[in-house]
């Protein structure tokens, strides 16, 4: 998973959230989400980090080190949080349909206080999967794995239906878990 730059940003927010870190330590959260096959560059992490400060959405404070150097910590200010609670309660068209983005912003849902705007978001996500959509097309209709001559992109389909299929099992589950009265 890549986290592009307002991904990358949201994600920021989100673990700031949960408690003040140094930059070193964010740098590894955000890997731990992203994986190990497109890791995060301190050329892409810091100028975000820059650009939220900027913003007053997070503050950076010099912290002495008992051995070491001094460190920067960061905090999420509390426009940082609002921000944050905005970016998760209306979230972008692409952050619902990229799966790769949806799961940066499911990372972090749990921080929305209203359950009803968890399941929202859970709605939206549910209504995209339920559209129906291919990788491929023939005469502008969706190509269907059982009519795909290819190995390849039958695999395509098959993989994408099976996952789609559970996800869909999921959300379900958890808006319907989400909507009982607590």
């Amino acid at each position: 998973m890549y986290l592009v730059s307002n991904e990358l940003s949201l994600a920021i927010l989100g673990f700031l959230f949960e408690r003040q870190m140094h930059g070193y330590e964010l740098k590894n959260r955000l890997l731990a989400l992203s994986g190990h096959r497109r890791p995060i560059s301190d050329g892409a992490l810091y100028p975000a980090i820059a650009r939220l400060r900027e913003k007053g959405l997070v503050l950076c404070q010099e912290e002495r080190g008992l051995v070491a150097a001094p460190r920067h910590m960061l905090t999420l200010t509390l426009p940082g949080r609002e921000e944050l609670m905005a970016r998760l309660r209306s979230p972008k068209d692409v952050e619902i349909t990229d799966q790769t983005r949806f799961f940066t912003l499911l990372t972090f849902l749990s921080v929305l206080p209203d359950r009803a705007d968890q399941v929202e978001v859970l709605r939206r996500r549910l209504d995209f999967l339920e559209t129906p959509a291919s990788f491929f097309y023939d005469s502008g209709k969706p190509v269907r794995a059982e009519e795909e001559q290819d190995p390849f992109r039958r695999g395509m389909l098959l993989v994408a239906r099976a996952t789609g299929t559970a996800e869909k099992e999921w959300l379900r589950a958890t808006i319907e878990e989400l909507s009982l009265p607590q």
